[in-house]
């Protein structure tokens, strides 16, 4: 009877144990095969491409190297390392880093460019002496988007380490790790006889698959159910999983250091954390440091703690040369090796959160918080490092000195393909607060009004650029009986004034009067086809930029005027990769025509002789007039909002200037924003604007006093842009007298049969600039 308890007794026992162990194993098996980790997506800019022939300044280049995170040797000796970098004047010897860009990856080498007049002469491999086409750059982190636990890593593999790292974590670690099942009874035995002898607990008999057990699915407190539990699950690891399969998941896993509120796990993240390199490029010294931080990461950080950090270092330096992982000359040499520990990197916050803001804003339209946050991707934008610095120092160089209340916003794009390569979104760089870019939406004054001229000069059988509007005084009665009467800026009249001569001086009663007459609907069908989004009522303050609009809105809508009248939408994401390198996603450009591109080009001919001539002439205390930048000036009432809005040849952008609490910047778009907008485009590489002619377009002789179509070789003649079909039909000989009488929007000529001998009459101010934009 006995026996029988005993044996019922003993299977009770059994079945319990394997009813517990199956039950940790079915875990195991379970979130071991599965997704181990969340993994954080990862945003860079955009690769910097260098080439024989590009522009590049030498200081802004260095700025981008210590972005990414090089380091600056004294000579080229000293490039030992991947992510280093000599400068002997303007010529740059690099160690590159290996790189996957998605489209190619790309292993170390050494590169020489050398840059002479702000532009690249060479490229070339210094092992093989031999002149590059190109060559590639990894690229500017950006930032990442941290899942909840604020747990970072870099996943490696094993054969992406060293073997020495592998094989000092065993040595230091679990020595024993190749030939136990998980646990190590030998030293269990031995911890047990060191605790007794020191009478507390002093060391710990946990193996590799144990500490892994405890760290992927167990807390940290110390209780024989813990253990107990650990237990269990490191037999299932064992059971289920090979040992180079759980060496590989403990070297992701375990904790390594703290960066603020990100917590670094993984060799492959702390490698890049504390010596700016992969793994697999680790020297012996820099992988005994990292394996001797396994015992405590606080205790011997080696940014906090270096000489306990050098005396752990040491330890395991001395314990690899015991087991014979490394010869006695590389045990001589890191000893007496310096810690080799990069500054703490700021990649655990963003160089540029404002930027990252708007990539963020766009992915959350197509993705799921939550899978950015644990996904893993890796996001390619159009970030342009050394033009978002330009742009931030463009800021705060005007900022300087000024009101402490003033605030900016300013996007920076690519005439050709809308990419936004730079955004400012407040004073605060670093300082991910309100994004003035994006979310200051402000009335936008006068920015409005070449969609006005644009909506009449899209009517060529009513309206040219020599048509005459009216610039006298106007009152409109508003819904409430009050009556609403803009006026110049200048408090002036102009009387009768050529289209051009309206938009270039920014004259408000014309473009009130010009854009009653084409009608509100009108003006606001042409501001949706530029990309802006008027919200009703349209009312005829609409004229004048009553509308509230963002930065990058405003960006958006003069992209299609750069353009010819060819809306893409804007966007800050080129490639998304998932972890494993495949395409998720790619954002090709998409282009749509909006507008007539015959009506665009003489709409921007005329912005063109806003800088050169109106508005924007102070312009040229930055630029030459040989980059004919187009361009407008924004002010709104009381000075509170400064507006410019320009482009060159191949860049665009667009700054504001104002205040959170909307009191007067007592600034005007020239005095303000304008400025800003010079001084980055002083600082980068700009083409000039020369704007494509459209098929549509034919040029007529005209004399710029009257408009009226005359002889070349009269006093006055300058050759202007019409729409084909639109040359003014009258004729004006030049040996006739004649004074510009006007009976309506257009001049009429006097009767050939009244001429007066021709009379030399000094031209005004207008006829200046007309010849000479239109020459």
């Amino acid at each position: 009877m006995k026996k029988t308890i005993f044996i019922l007794v003993l299977l009770g026992c059994a079945g319990l144990f394997f009813g517990y162990f199956n039950k940790f194993d079915k875990q195991v098996q379970e979130q071991f095969q599965g997704r181990l980790w969340e993994l954080p997506a990862r945003v860079y800019a955009r690769p910097l491409e260098v080439y024989p022939s590009m522009q590049l300044v030498p200081e802004l280049f260095e700025k981008e190297l210590i972005l990414i995170g090089y380091r600056k040797q004294d000579n080229s000796n000293g490039l030992d390392t991947p992510g280093t970098y000599a400068r002997m004047g303007n010529t740059f010897d690099l160690f590159l880093r290996a790189f996957d860009f998605g489209d190619e990856t790309l292993p170390l080498r050494r590169t020489r460019v050398r840059i002479k007049d702000n532009r690249v002469i060479q490229v070339k491999n210094i092992k093989t002496g031999r002149d590059r086409e190109m060559d590639r750059l990894d690229p500017v982190m950006v930032g990442r988007f941290y899942p909840a636990s604020m747990e970072d890593r870099v996943l490696v593999t094993l054969d992406q380490t060293p073997p020495l790292l592998g094989k000092s974590i065993v040595a230091v670690e679990d020595r024993n790790f190749y030939t136990h099942y998980g646990i190590d009874p030998k030293a269990i035995f031995r911890a047990i006889l060191v605790n007794i002898k020191n009478r507390r607990l002093s060391q710990g008999a946990s193996t590799l698959t144990q500490q892994l057990a405890k760290n992927f699915f167990l807390t940290r407190e110390k209780t024989l159910v813990r253990k107990i539990n650990e237990t269990f699950m490191a037999a299932a690891l064992e059971l289920h999983f090979s040992k180079d399969e759980i060496l590989e998941a403990y070297i992701n896993e375990v904790y390594l250091g703290q960066d603020g509120k990100r917590s670094i796990h993984g060799f492959g993240l702390a490698a890049d954390f504390y010596f700016g390199k992969s793994p697999a490029n680790l020297a012996p010294h820099e992988i005994a440091l990292l394996v001797g931080m396994l015992k405590g990461p606080s205790a011997y950080n080696p940014r906090t703690y270096p000489d306990q950090a050098r005396q752990r270092r040491n330890v395991v330096l001395k314990l690899m040369a015991d087991q014979g992982l490394i010869s006695p000359s590389q045990l001589k040499q890191g000893l007496t090796a310096s810690l080799g520990v990069i500054q703490k990197p700021t990649q655990g916050h963003s160089p540029f959160p404002f930027y990252l803001d708007l990539v963020k804003r766009q992915l959350l339209k197509e993705y799921r918080e939550n899978d950015l946050r644990t996904m893993g991707l890796r996001i390619f934008t159009a970030l342009d490092p050394q033009v978002q610095l330009a742009a931030e120092q463009a800021v705060s160089g005007f900022l300087k000195n000024k009101d402490s209340h003033l605030e900016a916003g300013l996007v920076f794009s690519d005439t050709a393909t809308n990419e936004i390569h730079a955004l400012v979104g407040g004073k605060d760089f670093r300082y991910m607060g309100f994004n003035r870019a994006l979310d200051a939406r402000r009335p936008i004054g006068s920015l409005v009004k070449p969609a006005v001229y644009l909506t009449a000069l899209a009517q060529p059988d009513t309206y040219t650029l020599v048509s005459r509007v009216n610039d006298g005084p106007v009152k409109i009665k508003n819904y409430d009986g009050t009556f609403w009467q803009p006026q110049n800026f200048d408090r002036t009249s102009h009387g009768q004034v050529g289209l051009f001569q309206a938009l270039v001086h920014s004259y408000n009663t014309a473009t009130v009067r010009l854009g009653l007459d084409l009608g509100l609907e009108n003006v606001s069908n042409t501001l949706k086809k530029l990309g802006a989004n008027p919200e009703p009522p349209v009312l005829p303050s609409i004229l004048l930029g009553s509308m509230d609009m963002s930065p990058i809105q405003v960006a958006q809508m003069y992209h299609t005027l750069a353009s010819g009248g060819f809306y893409t939408p804007a966007r800050a994401i080129r490639t998304i990769y998932t972890l494993e390198g495949e395409a998720l996603q790619r954002y090709d450009l998409t282009i749509e025509q909006r507008m007539n591109p015959g009506a665009v080009f003489l709409v921007n001919k005329m912005l063109q002789g806003v800088v050169s001539r109106g508005t924007g002439k102070s312009l040229n205390k930055w630029l030459s007039p040989d980059y004919s930048i187009a361009g407008k000036t924004g002010t709104t009432n009381d000075l509170k909002d400064s507006w410019f809005a320009g482009f060159s040849g191949n860049h665009l952008a667009v700054v504001w200037i104002g205040r959170d609490d909307n009191q007067s910047t007592g600034l005007t778009g020239s005095s303000g924003a304008l400025q800003v907008f010079g001084r980055l485009m002083s600082k980068i590489s700009n083409s000039p604007l020369d704007l494509a002619v459209p098929e549509n377009i034919e040029w007529g002789i005209i004399d710029s006093k009257t408009g009226y179509r005359t002889n070349g070789d009269c006093p006055n003649a300058v050759s202007a842009p019409f729409i084909r079909g639109s040359v003014p039909e009258e004729f004006q000989p030049c040996e006739s007298a004649f004074s510009p009488i006007q009976t309506g929007d257009q001049p009429v000529p006097r009767s050939s049969s009244k001429a007066a001998p021709p009379k030399k009459v000094k031209t005004k101010y207008l006829m200046d600039w007309f010849k000479e934009v239109f020459k």
